[in-house]
């Protein structure tokens, strides 16, 4: 697992400490002996494709899809063939209703919101095959607070979007005299009736022009 280099510099001392040394020996052991997603390259995808002063939005995540062919190191996100998950269907019935975009029925590739600055982060970053939360206080939180904090100190203004307790529970953490954040239910079926009419997107569009940037392009697989 190598943490892209624009983030490793900016969380500076933290991948040294010795929890990161033990949550790395930790998933390696894991993977000798189960299936782990996502595969090993795609564990800091999210880091990848959103430097540090780049990022516009953090989408937080829980734990990654636990199912074959599913993870690939953005939350919620799946790349095709694979069906698109009953959590991202909801986001996308949302997505319509709210800012009047259509996604292509089997489409659930996220890739191109990272592209434009959605940080699609889970607070932990990887899962063993078919057991939800498995990797759950083993590190990766500590981690993922970190990158958290190095968005939350820097200059640029951000928008967190934190949906169900989980992901709230950051909220104490980010500094919202520089920041905004946007909180509501989390899209799984089981609380789809408060997600669903929440209008989460037009919010994000609406902090980031206020900050003085662009509304989000949340198109998918569309020209």
């Amino acid at each position: 697992m190598k943490i892209p280099e624009r983030w490793q510099s900016a969380l500076g001392a933290e991948v040294e400490k010795p929890y990161f040394a033990t949550l790395t020996k930790y998933v390696e052991d894991e993977r000798r002996v189960r299936a782990i997603y996502p595969r090993t390259e795609d564990v800091f995808r999210a880091l990848e494709l959103v430097a540090p002063e780049a990022v516009n939005v953090v989408l937080l995540g829980q734990d990654p899809y636990h199912d074959e062919g599913q993870a690939h190191g953005l939350c919620f996100s799946v790349k095709p063939p694979t069906r698109v998950p009953p959590s991202l269907k909801n986001v996308f019935r949302e997505l319509e209703a709210d800012v009047g975009v259509v996604i292509p029925k089997g489409v659930g590739d996220l890739t191109p919101w990272a592209e434009r600055g959605v940080l699609l982060l889970n607070t932990v970053l990887t899962v063993a095959a078919h057991s939800p939360a498995s990797h759950q206080k083993k590190g990766w939180e500590t981690f993922t607070d970190a990158v958290l904090d190095v968005i939350n100190r820097g200059d640029r203004p951000v928008v967190f979007c934190l949906w169900g307790a989980h992901a709230r529970a950051k909220a104490k953490k980010i500094d919202v005299a520089k920041h905004v954040v946007i909180e509501g239910a989390h899209p799984s079926p089981l609380s789809a009736k408060k997600f669903l009419g929440s209008r989460p997107f037009s919010a994000i569009d609406r902090a980031l022009v206020a900050k003085g940037r662009a509304a989000m392009d949340w198109r998918l697989g569309q020209g």
